[in-house]
């Protein structure tokens, strides 16, 4: 486990909590987790942790938070790359998505603990993790049909729905079930089926 016992004058301690939450959360699993084992590690009372955060809920919250946001600004990176057709940056995006989670699972092998927490008591940052993969797929469409690749009448729910096809690779806990390989030669083979159907005809 890292030593996250940094000095606290030099460093936010929340991101030391958050940092502290994380490696314990990948070791130990959430559930059996306490506040006054993460505060420990922190290098820090339990009593000052609860002025950052008011419970193990909040914190894995806020983990949960965290590590959205860098999955979202890698897939914009990907997606966003002028040179590539929209075709390209739907496979980008697929693979992004998987390998995303592949990488969530090698660093966290209890991730599955996190994620049932946050989906079962935080539905709202679940909701938003969605509403901006959809943004991303819809700008994707969009800019097919802006370059005449893809001839797409209802964006918006294209993208729902292609969204709602992609889970096996969105969730972390899915890639238990085939090697790496087997996962990608899936990922494309749903992407050419979403190709041949968003194409203009």
């Amino acid at each position: 486990m890292k030593n996250t016992a940094l000095e606290l004058d030099k460093v936010n301690p929340a991101d030391i909590i958050l940092e502290a939450a994380v490696n314990r959360f990948s070791e130990y699993g959430y559930n059996k987790t306490t506040m006054a084992e993460i505060a420990k590690d922190a290098g820090m009372s339990a009593a000052n942790i609860y002025r950052y955060y008011k419970n193990k809920e909040e914190i894995a919250a806020a983990c949960a938070k965290d590590c959205m946001c860098e999955r979202l600004d890698i897939l914009k990176s990907v997606i966003r790359d002028s040179t590539l057709t929209a075709a390209e940056k739907l496979e980008k995006y697929v693979l992004g998505t998987l390998h995303a989670s592949q990488e969530m699972l090698l660093e966290n092998k209890k991730i599955d603990e996190v994620v049932m927490e946050i989906t079962k008591n935080r539905p709202d940052l679940v909701h938003n993790k969605i509403n901006n993969e959809n943004a991303l797929i819809t700008e994707i469409i969009a800019y097919g049909n802006q370059t005449g690749e893809f001839d797409v009448d209802d964006v918006i729910d294209t993208a729902a729905a292609i969204h709602s096809m992609l889970v096996l690779f969105d969730v972390p806990m899915f890639t238990h079930l085939f090697t790496k390989e087997e996962f990608e030669i899936k990922a494309l083979s749903a992407v050419k089926l979403l190709i041949t159907g968003l194409k203009k005809r």
